[in-house]
């Protein structure tokens, strides 16, 4: 059996990566998605399993020390990481699969896995983004601040990735990312 295609995808926080991939999923299921874990407290309306495993910063470190995550991070003051044995499991059945992770786990992963399609969600602007951060409302005034300065150095590492997608209308963001998908499971089959 073939081995799965990896994608990931990556962007600055606040892009809209999560928008993006539940409008893919709403219509296409030609892909797995794999639930990353965090140990930041859950924002209204996130759903355990759904969203994020959320768990806390013991458990995370022993995940760590045990290599049983593919990448993770510390952003922000909390760890986000990408559990290794779903992810290898679908893989192996033949399984594509998609991670949405932030610009540290993708280099993370693109060691480890360096066959695997790099996808990065670029917002229109910093002004564009700064917007969609205050609109979130779940950060302070500082922790925006922190958040831009961050995307500004994320943003020089789009030549790392495969793609570059332009988030700036939704449903285009969206029908880009199925192209890319459907690009590359029939580039692999040939």
């Amino acid at each position: 059996m073939a081995q799965g295609t990896l994608f990931v995808l990556s962007g600055p926080s606040g892009v809209g990566k999560g928008t993006v991939l539940e409008h893919l999923f709403a219509d296409y299921d030609g892909i797995n998605y794999s639930v990353s874990m965090t140990t930041r407290d859950p924002r209204p309306g996130e759903v355990e399993g759904e969203d994020y495993f959320f768990v806390g910063r013991s458990k995370f470190e022993k995940m760590i020390d045990n290599d049983e995550l593919i990448e993770y991070a510390c952003v922000h003051g909390n760890y986000y990481g990408t559990p290794r044995h779903y992810v290898e499991k679908t893989l192996h059945r033949g399984q594509d699969i998609i991670l949405e992770i932030d610009i540290q786990g993708a280099n993370q992963v693109r060691e480890l896995f360096p066959e695997a399609v790099f996808i990065f969600l670029q917002p229109p602007s910093l002004q564009a983004l700064d917007k969609r951060l205050q609109k979130r409302g779940s950060e302070s005034p500082e922790a925006r601040e922190i958040r831009l300065e961050n995307a500004r150095k994320e943003m020089a590492e789009v030549d790392k990735y495969d793609y570059v997608i332009l988030n700036d209308k939704l449903d285009k963001a969206v029908e880009k990312l199925k192209n890319v998908i459907e690009l590359e499971k029939n580039r692999r089959k040939k």
